[in-house]
């Protein structure tokens, strides 16, 4: 997707493929895509689709590069003679062979993590490196195998997306999992000590989701090694990515500007500092290299001038959220009014409560505040009732809202599309259990669903169905 395609007004669904009803990239893709094209929907955003370190959060994943093959059940036998699959191995060496590698030693030493292996395998010593790959070749082949078939049905997703004229929009977290194969294969390019251990750690200071920040316990980049290397890890990253997607989200993205530095012995994120990061010059090193920048940068909490200045002046569009719209303050950017052209508009991001879940959790004025921002009739009414009715109107008005706005995309979570309530969250910030688990049915979806969803995004002028 170019820069120009960006503004040519287009509204998608925030759905990650586990909330998919099978949960994986079998037939209900198709599915899924055809359903979208007939509401009328352009765009199809994922959140990371790399494999979850330990849990189930895409945000913490053992590799940068590799997809999670959990997200296909059925794999065909192994065939190393076949063309496609020697191309893929030859052509993504540089991460593949560090992956494959990485998963068999995690299962040689029972799923400990890298920087407790012995030393020969922790420090990547060549005999030792060798020896691994001789012993479970077998193992290594099949890992690879996986990977193959993985991103041979994402380019197949993608093509078939775009032919229906749907982009595809992916996500990256700014930071990688201390226990990844990005950072054992790497350790240079990270801020460790020389056992492998963290000195600090990544987070963010106290903000709306948390009184004690969060503390996300991710390395730091050493900045100073990644300039001497040209960023050649991080160009690696981008552009593998930009073969996947039209579009790509950096997660954190105040981050290039100045992060939020912890000390690693620091148990929250309350005692940290902010220091200043490269991320000029990055940005400026993928513009030449991809030739463009496909990226959307997720400016959301503490959000600074300067990063505001940095986003702007590579030309990319920020985010804006309906549910942070509803203060006294007349310049808040989440307001519908204030937000610009150069931005995504969501009524809520995978990290909120559904948007019927957060308009039934407000308290009796909170509720009222909601239904008069939103012009809604008979507020007292239905501030006393709170019944079913008041909530779908609050989030039908948050999603003409949004289609409406200046915003040159807008994407609406498939839990707001289906008015779901906060049994179906995805995410709570800060929390551990539950998250990441909700999926959809077919059954929850009718005719009147799509037709009225396509009547919206005609009337907000949206494009629809652009193929090519």
């Amino acid at each position: 997707m170019n820069s120009q395609d960006f503004y040519d007004r287009r509204a998608g669904v925030l759905l990650h493929p586990t909330s998919l009803p099978s949960g994986v990239l079998d037939r209900d893709v198709e599915r899924w895509l055809k359903l979208l094209s007939d509401a009328g929907f352009s765009a199809w955003q994922v959140l990371p689709l790399g494999e979850p370190q330990g849990g189930l959060s895409p945000y913490q994943c053992i590799s940068a590069f590799a997809m999670n093959p959990a997200l296909l059940t059925d794999f065909p036998a192994l065939d190393k003679t076949v063309a496609g699959y020697i191309e893929f191995c030859t052509k993504n060496h540089a991460w593949l062979y560090d992956y494959t590698l990485f998963k068999v030693l995690k299962q040689m030493f029972d799923n400990a993590p890298w920087f407790e292996w012995p030393d020969e395998w922790k420090y990547r010593q060549p005999h030792a490196m060798r020896r691994a790959f001789d012993e479970f070749k077998d193992y290594v082949a099949e890992l690879s195998w996986e990977q193959f078939h993985l991103y041979n049905r994402w380019r197949q997703i993608k093509h078939k997306a775009n032919v229906s004229g749907i982009r595809l929009f992916g996500d990256i977290p700014l930071f990688v999992a201390h226990d990844s194969v990005d950072v054992w294969a790497h350790p240079e390019q990270f801020l460790l000590d020389e056992k492998g251990m963290m000195t600090v750690v990544a987070g963010v200071p106290p903000d709306y989701y948390s009184e004690t920040g969060q503390r996300w316990g991710n390395p730091h980049y050493n900045w100073e090694v990644m300039r001497r290397e040209n960023y050649a890890w991080w160009l690696s990253r981008i552009n593998h990515h930009l073969q996947e997607f039209d579009l790509l989200r950096i997660d954190h993205f105040r981050g290039l500007e100045s992060s939020w530095v912890i000390d690693a012995a620091c148990e929250t994120a309350i005692d940290g500092h902010w220091q200043q990061m490269p991320g000029d010059e990055l940005l400026a090193k993928i513009h030449e290299d991809a030739g463009h920048l496909p990226i959307v940068a997720e400016d959301l909490g503490i959000i600074t001038p300067e990063v505001t200045a940095l986003r702007k002046k590579h030309k990319l569009p920020g985010m804006s959220v309906l549910q942070f719209g509803f203060d006294e303050y007349a310049d808040n950017p989440h307001k519908p009014q204030n937000i610009k052209q150069d931005t995504v508009a969501y009524t809520g991001t995978h990290d909120n409560d559904t948007t019927k879940g957060w308009y039934q959790g407000l308290d009796k004025n909170g509720k009222n505040y909601i239904l008069q921002s939103l012009n809604i009739p008979d507020t007292g009414q239905y501030a006393e009732q709170d019944n079913e009715r008041t909530a779908d109107l609050v989030v039908d008005r948050l999603i003409d809202n949004a289609m409406n706005s200046q915003a040159s995309m807008c994407m609406i979570p498939m839990q707001d599309c289906l008015h779901l309530g906060s049994e179906a969250r995805m995410n709570t910030p800060g929390t551990i259990d539950g998250n990441w688990q909700w999926s959809f049915k077919w059954e929850q979806i009718h005719d009147y669903n799509v037709a009225d969803m396509r009547l919206r995004i005609e009337t907000a002028n949206r494009l629809i169905n652009k193929h090519g």
